[in-house]
């Protein structure tokens, strides 16, 4: 009984470590899941019917593999394995708490929950003002080269592309990257560390997962990249531990990242000078 007992935190903490792990697993699965899709049918698209995909047509496959496929059958998987694999968990682990069965609120969002929509969005947008303001500042006194996100990047050499991040933003984006991130990623996370960890890991999380999607720019430029991100990530994961709907923080995101699309559109159609636009605007999309 005394060796259980001091072996008790030992498991404990190997527990909580591998609580962690998983979480970030199911993120990084998730979108390799669909990368990996993505490459599938590109090499077969090559190989087999000798199409060559343009840069254009892989943002498309990409946002339909990836967000649209890749993150919602992630998500489904884990939930509904979730029961078999603690079962095995808790006969290795006597102790092992039960957190109860694990679900993803999906609801039509009632007026109290449209109105958190907006607070949500207008917050999102605030602190993008401020991180704007933070980027500006940093550029100018340490020449830090900014790095831009791959899909704003292709947006900006191709601005009709950005009309059609701005509707996927809603329909893919958004929905697909809150299922797997807020609603499995920050849902695995809260169960062993409390609500306002689950938000804070799993936000840093998901803004970190980004940086292999920044482009360009130096390893400081991408890190103030991830950074940005890091301030919308926080609302998002408030907003859904707040109302457990994850339809909720899935426009907001939808809505901040059309914004950008939309911002970025405008100023590239009509400044025609690439170089100039806001640093902000080409890292900020997620």
């Amino acid at each position: 009984m005394a060796t259980a007992t001091r072996d008790r935190p030992v498991l404990q903490a190997f527990q909580y470590g591998f609580t962690l792990f998983s979480a970030l697993s199911l993120g990084v699965i998730g979108l390799g899941f669909g990368s990996i899709l993505l490459l599938s049918i590109a090499f077969f698209l090559s190989l087999g019917a000798g199409v060559q995909i343009t840069q254009v047509q892989t943002l498309v496959l990409g946002l339909i593999t990836v967000q649209g496929i890749g993150c919602p059958v992630i998500a489904y998987t884990y939930i509904k394995l979730r029961p078999v694999i603690r079962a095995k968990v808790r006969e290795v682990f006597s102790y092992a708490p039960d957190t109860g069965a694990f679900s993803i609120g999906i609801a039509v969002p009632s007026l109290r929950e449209a109105g958190i929509v907006v607070l949500g969005y207008v917050s999102a947008m605030g602190g993008l003002v401020v991180v704007a303001t933070i980027i500006t500042t940093l550029v100018s006194l340490f020449g830090i080269e900014t790095a831009t996100n791959q899909a704003a990047e292709i947006g900006m050499e191709n601005p009709d592309v950005l009309l059609l991040l701005i509707p996927a933003s809603f329909l893919l984006i958004g929905p697909g990257e809150e299922l797997l991130f807020r609603g499995v990623v920050q849902g695995r996370i809260r169960d062993y560390f409390g609500p306002i960890s689950g938000v804070t890991i799993a936000s840093v999380i998901f803004a970190g997962i980004h940086y292999p999607a920044l482009s360009g720019g130096s390893v400081t430029g991408k890190l103030v990249g991830v950074g940005a991100l890091l301030v919308p990530s926080l609302i998002l994961g408030a907003t859904y531990e707040y109302t457990d709907n994850i339809v909720v923080p899935s426009l907001i995101h939808g809505a901040y990242n059309a914004t950008l699309f939309t911002g970025l559109y405008v100023f590239v159609k009509f400044s025609g000078d690439l170089s100039s636009a806001p640093a902000v605007l080409g890292i900020s999309g997620f």
